[in-house]
């Protein structure tokens, strides 16, 4: 009686048709809890296997169809038991209601799709959908919003499967509810062409998918709330949305001067960075790095959002269905504001084949960055054999930027100076940016044969208006003063980058469902670079030919492929290939020079899924592909806005070849609700475009990206999630490793750079019903960093990061909070040891009928640790920076839920419960 045996049958409709994908149900005679369950195949097959031999009630629920219940006992003397086949009869009538009570999986693995069931990781009253990730296995949440699974960073969350203003992570996590979630669903987003044609073209992006509840479906859900603090700070923020019969609106607003924002800072940071021109302070000194090899680099830092900054943002988005689901249209309009002020200490070691210096710099710098963002999809079904589906996004920013810096450059030891500098720039400007693509899709007669082509269109363009004010000091060897160099500039730069392509795949099936594609892909970017500079002396304007330039460039390719795709129960293989031709024709006006030059490669690919069962999936990707230095790179501008860190780009560079291989492994225990992944990323790269540095005799560093050898880079992670019932806990352990290996030079000496992390996180995770929550959490990761120069130490860290959160629900109106964040950063190389304790806690009354009202007393930062620290070891410098951010403050608010009646069970249910309505 004790052994293990296996339950198995087949499904069929009353024709004596296969019912594929229904849910097979093995439940407790005695109280109807579930005790394991499985999905029909292909086929209609099913198999339980490792089931206790006992009594059972064996149940199935499929779609249409009268749901079917027996009374099971497997006899003795057999360690398999079949039910044979089981005909379900159409769904006709209606009976009588028997509700049975169990657990749902809080994790499934379907296909190629991690799923999560929200109900099973409880979070605080009123928490977002943020809240809700951060407890999830696998999935990390850093303070300023970006979201990791299993290592890989988010770059889209839909809802409902549907864009949620556009394809900004954060409006979606940070502002949705987390109540009004069901389930958690994390894949490989393929491109629309892929989904099409059935075969893979390599493109993929991480993506996560809420979906809601169903009575979040059909009506208006959200969040209001209003606050206000010591200090004159503010919080308000509206969150409302209205669903309906698949279709969509939500209106989204905020303000706060707490550094909090519900979106991301992109549009701001990549706007930033097209002013990188320097000369006048292109804006690009926000960080003073101007070095190091960009692959081999690691940052760690707190991830809150440093200075002090005031947000503003508000928009809508809009998805909707006409004429039964054959056009479909997204939308949505976005406007952010930030305004940052930011005071920064730098000190970097900076390390020579023969030798070091010390550089240290202060700060200010006051931003304001104004973003305008309109998305708009159609997706218009022509008849059951085409299709055309448009994507356009437009952005508008402007900026305004005052930086104010003090820097000092001395000998290591003796702390003799060496240079000092003294400066002020200024940039103000504009940009537009216009992505857009149509796609046309055609089914032939044949089955499987398909065509689908993909126009893309896209036009950038930035105007920036800059001004530098500096004063060199630099000194002799014996630290006196030898001469000194006054700067005053004034620029202009316009950039405009228009951008053509098209992609077109064609399938073929080659019967015994294998499929063979052939594929072409062309692309054509022009650029136009026109930045005049020049000295003002006397209010008199002087053309500075070194630092002007006018630069026009186009680069062009063309890639035809073709790939083979076979397609089987359990597995699905890719493999292909493509020719890529490239054509970079130059020309620096100014100094009447061209630049023409064409680079060839091949580029394989291979994609294979194997499903060794519902719950067991392992996935490989080998993927090539040629990656193209930006128009900023090829630049030959000197960017001189930090007169000591000077850098200039090279229209010289070669397309870097990229080789990545990816594989993962999934596994989910629907008797245990155990989950396993793992998952290993490979990538080696040859012509790799890293950056150069040269410094001068009087420290001042020139950089300039270059190509080299190569670069390669391996890491992986493990997450093992276990629950523990009998203490109403779960536990997950997340260890993770990385090593990289890459090539930077010197002053034209090479140094070979090899890093390696190790880490990972731990969590625990206990709840008492409704009434306790505790979260406890620890990310630890040991870096350390080796050199090829003899002059250069060895860099080590060690950084932990300890989380508590405690959530307390009492006297059925009253909740308590607090969470602690404590961070670590230990580096035994120069003896720095830093920890930040940020510590919060509020007491909430929550009024109206069912909770809707929430009245909160809570205070931010209780230590008072208004500063925030970052470490950063790169190829040939050691950084570390201290910024201003937010000390304590206290604050009221008071949050209204709308709609919170919806679902008047959730909260006496709890998160684990699975209710079903069987009719019998």
């Amino acid at each position: 009686m004790a052994q293990k045996i296996s339950i198995r049958g087949q499904l069929m409709d009353s024709l004596s048709s296969p019912l594929p994908y229904a849910t097979v149900m093995i439940l407790n005679a005695k109280d109807s809890s579930l005790v394991n369950f499985g999905v029909t195949g292909a086929n209609g097959f099913f198999e339980i296997k490792n089931v206790a031999r006992s009594e059972y009630l064996f149940k199935i629920s499929f779609m249409g169809f009268a749901p079917f219940t027996q009374r099971i006992f497997p006899p003795a003397g057999t360690l398999e038991f079949n039910l044979g086949q089981i005909h379900l009869q159409p769904q006709s009538k209606i009976l009588n209601e028997v509700t049975i009570q169990g657990e749902k999986a809080p994790v499934t693995v379907k296909k190629d799709t991690i799923e999560f069931n929200a109900g099973s990781f409880k979070v605080k009253v009123n928490g977002t959908a943020e809240d809700l990730i951060k407890k999830l296995p696998g999935m990390e949440v850093d303070n300023d919003g970006t979201i990791r699974a299993q290592g890989e960073q988010v770059q889209r969350v839909m809802v409902e499967g549907k864009e949620f203003f556009g394809q900004d992570p954060k409006l979606a996590t940070r502002n949705l509810p987390a109540d009004a979630v069901e389930k958690v669903q994390v894949y490989d987003k393929k491109s629309d062409q892929a989904v099409f044609s059935g075969v893979e073209d390599g493109q993929r992006e991480k993506t996560i998918n809420l979906a809601l509840k169903e009575d979040k479906k059909h009506a208006a859900f959200g969040n209001d709330m209003a606050g206000a603090g010591t200090g004159n700070h503010f919080q308000a923020k509206a969150s409302i949305n209205r669903f309906n019969k698949g279709n969509q609106l939500s209106f989204l607003g905020m303000g706060n001067n707490i550094n909090e924002q519900g979106f991301s800072a992109g549009d701001f940071a990549n706007f930033s960075g097209n002013q990188g021109g320097g000369g006048g302070g292109g804006g690009g000194a926000v960080v003073i790095q101007a070095g190091g090899n960009n692959q081999s680099g690691a940052q760690i830092n707190t991830g809150r959002q440093n200075g002090i900054v005031t947000n503003f943002a508000g928009g809508l988005n809009l998805n909707h269905g006409f004429n039964s689901d054959k056009t479909k249209i997204s939308g949505s309009y976005f406007y952010n504001r930030l305004d940052q002020n930011l005071s920064t200490v730098t000190h970097r070691i900076n390390y020579l084949p023969n030798g070091s210096y010390d550089f240290d710099q202060n700060s200010l710098q006051h931003t304001v960055n104004d973003n305008h963002r309109v998305n708009l999809t159609i997706d218009q079904k022509i008849d059951s054999a085409n299709s055309i589906k448009s994507n356009i996004s437009v952005a508008y920013s402007l900026s305004d930027q005052t930086l104010n810096s003090r820097g000092l450059t001395q000998n290591v030891g003796n702390q003799t100076p060496k240079n000092s500098n003294d400066q002020k720039t200024t940039s103000t400007g504009n940009s537009i940016t216009l992505n857009s693509n149509l796609l046309f899709r055609h089914r032939f007669k044949k089955k499987g044969r398909t065509i689908s082509t993909n126009f893309t269109f896209a036009y950038n363009q930035s105007i920036s208006n800059g001004s530098l004010q500096s004063r060199n000091i630099f000194y002799t060897n014996l630290g006196d003063k030898q001469d000194s160099v006054d700067v005053m500039q004034i620029n202009t730069q316009t950039t405009t980058s228009p951008t053509y392509g098209v992609n077109t795949s064609f399938t073929e099936p080659l019967g015994n469902r294998r499929y063979l594609e052939f594929n072409y892909n062309f692309s054509a970017d022009i650029n136009h670079v026109d930045r005049p500079v020049y000295d003002v002396k006397s209010d008199i304007k002087t053309f500075n030919d070194s630092l002007s330039n006018k630069y026009q460039s186009n680069y062009l390719y063309n890639r035809p492929g073709v790939n083979f795709r076979i397609n089987r129960d359990q597995f699905n293989l890719t493999i292909g290939t493509a020719w890529q031709q490239t054509q970079l024709n130059g020309n620096l006006i100014l100094k009447n020079t061209r630049i023409d030059r064409s680079f060839q490669a091949v580029l394989p690919i291979i994609h294979f899924n194997y499903d060794y069962s519902n719950f067991k999936h392992l996935r490989i990707d080998y993927t090539t592909s040629m990656q193209a230095p930006t128009i900023q790179q090829l630049q030959p501008i000197v960017n001189n806005s930090d007169q000591l860190n000077q850098s200039t780009g090279n229209p010289l560079l070669k397309p870097a070849y990229v080789q990545q291989l990816r594989s993962n492994f999934t596994y989910f225990d629907p008797a245990r609700f155990m989950n396993f992944f793992a998952f290993i990323n490979g990538n080696y790269t040859t012509n790799a475009i890293v950056n150069s540095q040269t410094t001068t005799a009087r420290l001042v560093r020139i950089t300039k990206p270059v190509n080299v050898r190569n670069s390669m880079s391996l890491s992986g992670n493990i997450n093992l999630g276990i629950p523990v019932k009998a203490l109403n806990s779960r536990f997950n352990f997340g260890p993770s490793y990385s090593i990289s290996s890459s090539i930077n030079l010197t002053n034209e000496v090479e140094n070979i750079v090899r890093q390696q992390t190790l880490g990972g996180t731990a969590r625990y995770n206990y709840s008492l019903k409704e009434i306790l929550i505790v979260d406890l959490s620890a990310n630890l990761s040991h870096q350390e960093t080796k050199y090829s120069f003899n002059t250069q130490q060895n860099q080590v860290y060690f950084n932990k990061t300890y989380t508590a959160e405690v959530n307390i629900n009492f006297l059925k109106n009253y909740a308590f909070n607090t969470e602690m964040n404590y961070f670590v950063y230990n580096s035994t190389t120069t003896n720095f040891h830093q920890t930040i304790p940020l510590w919060s806690m509020s007491l909430s009354r929550f009024l109206l009928h069912n909770k809707k009202g929430e009245l909160k007393l809570s205070v931010s930062n209780l230590l008072d640790q208004s500063l925030s620290v970052t470490q950063t070891a790169s190829t040939n410098y050691l950084q570390q920076q201290t910024m201003n951010n937010l000390g304590r403050f206290y604050m009221v608010t008071f949050t209204y839920a709308l709609n919170k009646q919806l679902n008047p069970m959730n909260d006496r249910r709890g998160g684990g419960g699975m209710r079903m309505m069987i009719r019998q």
